[in-house]
């Protein structure tokens, strides 16, 4: 492909998507006015099988790809606020490929859950000006799942398409950290070169160039019950003893190096308040920029937890595990970042990077090697809360974006060095 200009197959293709804004910003509508809250799987499924439905091919439409199928995904383990695992059913996984034969093998991945509630107030779309709809999961993710579904249908109207294979995964639990579908995205990522995933941009248009590394644990305490009245003395209240833990934990922030955190993000224990208190929990989530950043405030945080083990009163248990790894911008990455850059040139939509602190699917590529950029999705903000927006123009503007590098990995491919 020229560094001047797009090929005929794809200007073919982008004509094609100019006549499509209607079907992407209905279908958009419909996949966000259908609650799919990570543990509503009945209402991921719903979501799961329409975008089926969509690759199939209904009506008129034409199958995207050589076969596409539901999968069961492996249930998500959670430790409850009672300090037990729970198992909890999660929707199914929608896979889709096209010829897996190819030499070239490009992972394709967005989510279909979303972190809203069946009873959140907050469940249907509405147009609230600047051209701006506003939705439930409209920007994360499922404007992405219309990107990647269109830019598809797109490129499979080309001859070219026979030079580039693909997979795609639609996975019904990112928000909770893709606790259930995380075998499923390593099977199918670690066949291909590397990986296109369709979150948004940032509200500006950047795209992300760099992740922070994120994991979740749960510190739990077991303490001593009591009467609070006849024999306060004998308890050992687990609540308070968390409490003096978790404010050392927190003033870790202060030395911790580069751009790390701890946060403490819930407490639960107690009960009846003329009882002692015997067991507390909390849980945190903690970041880091790179591998040595996450290892260096693991150990610090298991420093201060034997610290307060050291009391025999008490016992402390810590659980959990870094589920999203430092997507650290490689060799293989930039190049990447620079077919898009070419790409973003010839379509007229400029690109700039930024990194990010949040954490995505493609952090967990990065860790298994596989090079990849996230944020081939639209334009929006105020993610994971009522006010969450999606600018509707970039819908089509980010779709012919992801088309015409399509095209351009099937003109020129893509070698890992």
């Amino acid at each position: 492909m020229s560094n001047s200009a797009i090929s005929s197959e794809c200007h073919d293709a982008l004509e094609w998507l100019s006549s499509q804004p209607s079907s992407m910003l209905n279908l958009l509508q419909d996949l966000c006015n259908q609650n799919s809250g990570t543990f509503n799987s009945a209402g991921v499924s719903v979501v799961a099988e329409r975008l089926h439905h969509e690759y199939a091919g209904h009506g008129n439409a034409a199958p995207v790809g050589d076969w596409v199928k539901l999968q069961p995904t492996p249930p998500a383990e959670i430790l409850n606020d009672q300090g037990l695992i729970d198992s909890f059913a999660l929707g199914p996984t929608l896979r889709a490929e096209a010829r897996p034969t190819a030499k070239q093998q490009v992972f394709l991945c967005i989510h279909t859950d979303t972190v809203y509630e069946v009873g959140h107030p907050f469940q249907k779309c509405r147009f609230v000006g600047n051209g701006q709809l506003n939705g439930p999961g409209v920007i994360d993710a499922k404007g992405g799942l219309v990107v990647l579904l269109f830019a598809l249908r797109a490129f499979e109207r080309s001859s070219l398409s026979k030079r580039l294979g693909w997979k795609v995964v639609l996975n019904p639990d990112e928000e909770i950290g893709s606790l259930g579908s995380h075998p499923i995205l390593k099977e199918v990522s670690q066949q291909c070169q590397f990986g296109l995933l369709f979150e948004p941009v940032m509200p500006d248009g950047a795209m992300v160039s760099s992740r922070k590394g994120s994991g979740n644990f749960t510190l739990v305490c077991h303490g001593r019950s009591a009467h609070a009245g006849r024999n306060f003395s004998a308890g050992r209240n687990a609540i308070v003893h968390l409490s003096r833990c978790l404010v050392e934990l927190d003033s870790l922030n202060q030395t911790v190096s580069g751009d790390s955190t701890i946060n403490v993000g819930r407490i639960h224990g107690g009960g009846a308040v003329n009882v002692v208190p015997d067991f507390a929990m909390a849980r945190l989530n903690v970041r880091g920029g790179n591998p040595e950043q996450i290892e260096e405030i693991l150990t610090r945080i298991n420093d201060v937890v034997i610290k307060y083990s050291m009391d025999s009163d008490y016992r402390l248990s810590l659980t959990g595990q870094v589920t999203s790894p430092p997507k650290v911008l490689d060799a293989a990455s930039h190049r990447i970042q620079e077919r898009i850059e070419m790409t973003g040139h010839q379509v007229g939509v400029p690109i700039h990077w930024r990194p990010s602190g949040g954490a995505s699917d493609g952090n967990k590529l990065s860790g298994w090697g596989i090079p990849n950029i996230d944020t081939l999705g639209p334009v929006g903000d105020h993610l994971h809360s009522p006010d969450e927006y999606l600018v509707i123009d970039s819908l089509l503007q980010r779709t012919r974006l992801a088309t015409a590098l399509l095209f351009n990995f099937a003109s020129e491919p893509f070698l890992r060095l």
